[in-house]
């Protein structure tokens, strides 16, 4: 007598539906969240146990996950492409992937889900893409490759002009991310190419492999055009520039209209000391207060919620997605999660440890930027913190793959854990 029980369709629905919130959230989380590695395990662990449900249910499952995407919901593309890629059933890949073929803005869900699992249950699925007429599935291909950090190829092809300008320019990038230093002097090339995009991140995959000439100037040159935008070309230019350059950097950016929080978030990046006074303004600010407070923890490392740095939030202040149905925003308050700094408090912190920070040296996190400082944000900074320490590191050893602080948890804590 079998003791197994057929799945319940409103069951699983609801798995599908978690599972799909729960990508949605992580995907924000792993970008911009205040929330560390141990933490970003925890939440990985919550979004595994809805998959596990899933799969559970077999054909249930698929059929679930079918009718949500039916229904209109991209979040749930990423749990459809995850069933997929776990049957190992590349015609229903190839289903999927016509879905994506009419709505470009699903892949980063797409890539995501060849990001969620292991490398050996990729084999075979990949090399299509690689090689397919459309310019998405190339895309989505090499994406795929560099999030495991592999060389879908490009050694052996980058120079094979693809027709496709986006295509080219997720080659570039994966370049750096790969830290494939035979083709630093194809990517200096490459600065010239026509499209926009192709040539920036040519630059950026450049100047990770240690260029700190026509690449680092080229990059430099859109830094105005990238304020704004969450944009890691323009957090690297503003690590791998040194005073005075830097500062001259700043001072562009300060003359772009309507930009204060990109400016904001720059300063606290470029992690000059001279600047705290103008961060201490600039969380008086209800519209700034928290990111500035960010910024100041950047150079300082001082973290204004364990040192009661912080105050209560102001009343009525409206941050980020509500509990309206019929409210289109649902997208996280890009600052949610960071402290209000209680300006007099961290005013009294900074006269009493300023003297520790030396004028003209760059501060990552209150201390300046090694290795081994670098290797311990990994470990245990914030997501935002641990990007900037990922490229830290290629710029202190160029041709080092970039660490990917958007892989699952679980990965990152074993490759860290051969880190030293």
């Amino acid at each position: 007598m079998s003791l197994s029980r057929p799945a319940i369709p409103a069951v699983i629905a609801q798995h599908v539906e978690s599972a799909a919130m729960l990508w949605h959230q992580r995907s924000q989380l792993a970008t911009f969240g205040q929330l560390r590695l141990h933490q970003l395990l925890r939440f990985d662990n919550r979004l595994m146990a809805q998959l596990d449900g899933i799969a559970a249910a077999e054909g249930e499952g698929w059929r679930a996950c079918e009718a949500a995407i039916a229904e209109g919901d991209p979040r749930g593309l990423f749990t459809l492409v995850v069933r997929a890629l776990q049957s190992s059933q590349p015609e229903k890949l190839e289903d999927i992937l016509r879905l994506g073929t009419a709505a470009s803005a699903t892949e980063h869900a797409l890539v995501a889900a060849f990001e969620w699992l292991e490398r050996d249950r990729l084999v075979g699925l990949v090399r299509p893409l690689l090689t397919s007429t459309i310019p998405l599935h190339r895309r989505i291909g090499i994406a795929a490759c560099a999030v495991h950090r592999v060389d879908p190829g490009l050694v052996a092809s980058i120079n094979a002009r693809d027709a496709s300008p986006s295509v080219r320019a997720r080659q570039f990038q994966a370049a750096g991310e790969l830290g494939l230093h035979e083709l630093a002097a194809t990517l200096a090339t490459r600065i010239s190419d026509p499209d926009a995009e192709c040539s920036t991140w040519a630059a950026w995959g450049a100047v990770l492999l240690g260029d700190r000439g026509d690449a680092l100037v080229a990059l430099t040159e859109r830094a105005p055009d990238m304020l704004g935008h969450n944009s890691r070309p323009l957090d690297l230019v503003l690590q791998a520039r040194l005073a005075p350059e830097g500062r001259r950097v700043l001072d562009q950016l300060a003359s772009v209209p309507g930009k204060e929080r990109g400016l904001v978030k720059s300063v606290g990046i470029f992690g000059d000391m001279s600047f705290v006074d103008w961060l201490l303004k600039k969380m008086a600010s209800d519209h700034l207060s928290r990111l500035a407070g960010d910024a100041f923890t950047l150079i300082s490392g001082a973290d204004l919620a364990l040192l009661d740095l912080e105050r209560r939030p102001p009343e009525k202040f409206d941050s980020g997605p509500n509990d309206d149905p019929d409210d289109p925003n649902v997208d996280m308050d890009p600052d949610d999660g960071l402290p209000w700094p209680d300006v007099e408090k961290v005013e009294k912190w900074w006269a009493a440890n300023s003297s520790q920070f030396q004028p003209g040296t760059r501060y990552f996190m209150g201390k300046p930027v090694t290795r081994e400082h670098c290797i311990d944000v990994l470990k245990t900074g914030y997501q935002r913190q641990r990007i900037l320490a990922a490229h830290y590191l290629c710029l202190l050893e160029p041709g080092t793959p970039l660490f990917n602080t958007s892989a699952p948890a679980w990965r990152q804590q074993k490759q860290l854990a051969t880190m030293k």
